[in-house]
Parts: C-alpha cells; structure tokens; sequence
C-alpha cells in the first residue's frame, strides 16, 4: 500500500526506525561529516566558526525530530527551537536534550513548522539560523514550505536545507533493473517506508531558491555513492575511507547531483 502523497508525512510510526536507519551508523556519519564540512566553511559562528563574539544566536531546526545536528548549537550555549509534527520525534528529542544537560537551551514545539510564525509574532524573535533537514519531501506543498522558512529567518540568517533528491532514486532503481517502476513515475514509498511521498527534483527547488532573496553559499551531494554500493559487507569494509571519498567527491559533477540528499547552506539578502 502506497502512502498518501495528499498530507504532511507524520513519523510517529516511525520514529525509532527513523533514528536508527537516517541518523545512526555509517549513513549518518556520512550526514554529518558533509553538514559539518558545510558549515565549517562558511558559518562564522560557534560551534563550527571560530566567531565567538556573537553569541547566544536563534536557531530554528524545523521539522528537527530528534535534534542531532541542531543540538551541537545548544552545546556551543545559543538558543534552539525544535518543532516537529511527531510528538514520538519529539520525546527523542527531549531525551537527548535532557541526557546532555541542555534544557535551559533548547524549546521543544509539538505544531507543523506553517505554524511557528504563531508562536513567536514578535519581528525581533525571527532567527539567526534555520535548518530544515529531511524534511520537504515529507510535505505536499514544498515550494510553500520553503517560503515559511525564509520568513522566520533575520536579514543575513542561514538556511541549511536538505531534501531527497530525485535523481539518485531514478537512477538506483535503474541499477536494480526496476525500469517498470521509473517508466510509470512510481517514485513515492510504500506504506511505513523511508521513501519519501514526495522526492525531489533538484533544478526544481534550485529554481524556487533562485525566486527568493537568498543567496547559495555551498551544495553538497550526501551519499553521492555509498547507497550504489549494493553489497554491504562492501559498503562496511573501509568506513574512514568511504567518508573521505564521500566528501572528495560530494561537490564534483556528475557525484554531486546522484547524492540520495542534496544540501544547500544559503543566507538570506540584507
């Protein structure tokens, strides 16, 4: 049974699945090596900056789930929202936040990210940050999505997004000989699957940033080849040197645009 592709994806379902099989093991270590390389080379501030002067930044991480990548800005003392439709998203979360000692950082929100705007009316609570990962092709408006987002972040804010691409799900299925499956444009997963109800084609989103006051600083592929390599024993064999490959090879063409996610770090205009 397919998933419905006419509502926002909730992963209350999923939300242990989710952890383990997107965040933990050697795919997410190759998330975060690339994140962290983006951000190291054009975020100024703590903790990947050595800008240590402004302090206390507001940080949106929309649709955030369990808050891994954001909770490394509560770490370095800013302030972080995480909102997420998943209350079981959410308790993951706050198991996280309060193992770590972070409490006093971090705000935990139980509403859609179209609804944050309601939650902080006042023009001097936008952010300084807004990271919204996996999190657009979960959605059926993304293009709506991707505008809420630019209007809770400051002149000069960050967005760092990343969303399932298109291309590479084309193209592991050619590799698997489904070609039924991408003559019919049967793209969307199957109920309880991690295959998105909505992937993305990159020259459409790239097309939507182009329309809003933004400027890209980085784009990266995530995964541009680890998930082609069918044989896991292969896949496992060598994690460091896969990671560096990985990286090497995240921002070159063709590589780049076969990434199972695509992450784009941009500012928005003054």
């Amino acid at each position: 049974m397919k998933q419905a592709n006419n509502q926002d994806r909730n992963f209350d379902d999923l939300a242990k699945r989710f952890k383990k099989n997107i965040y933990g093991g050697l795919k997410g270590n190759i998330r975060l090596s690339v994140l962290e390389r983006d951000f190291r080379e054009c975020f100024p501030f703590l903790p990947f900056g050595a800008e240590s002067s402004k302090t206390g930044l507001r940080v949106l991480d929309a649709g955030g789930g369990q808050g891994q990548f954001s909770l490394q800005f509560a770490r370095a003392r800013h302030s972080v929202v995480i909102c997420d439709i998943s209350s079981e998203m959410l308790k993951l979360a706050a198991q996280e936040v309060t193992e770590n000692g972070l409490d006093s950082y971090v705000k935990l929100l139980h509403c859609p990210i179209q609804d944050v705007a309601s939650y902080f009316p006042d023009p001097a609570d936008k952010f300084d940050l807004v990271v919204c990962h996996a999190v657009m092709e979960w959605v059926t408006k993304p293009a709506e999505l991707l505008s809420c987002l630019l209007e809770q972040l400051k002149p000069q804010g960050y967005l760092s997004l990343t969303f399932y691409n298109l291309h590479s799900l084309i193209y592991k299925n050619l590799l698997r000989t489904n070609f039924k499956k991408i003559q019919q444009r049967d793209f969307g997963g199957k109920k309880g699957s991690l295959t998105p109800i909505n992937p993305l084609d990159p020259e459409l989103v790239f097309g939507w940033l182009h329309e809003l006051p933004v400027k890209i600083l980085a784009t990266s592929g995530i995964r541009v080849f680890h998930d082609y390599i069918f044989n896991e024993n292969d896949r496992e064999r060598d994690p460091e040197n896969l990671i560096a490959l990985e990286l090497e090879f995240s921002r070159k063409q063709p590589y780049q645009m076969l990434g199972r996610y695509i992450h784009v770090l941009a500012q928005k205009n003054s």
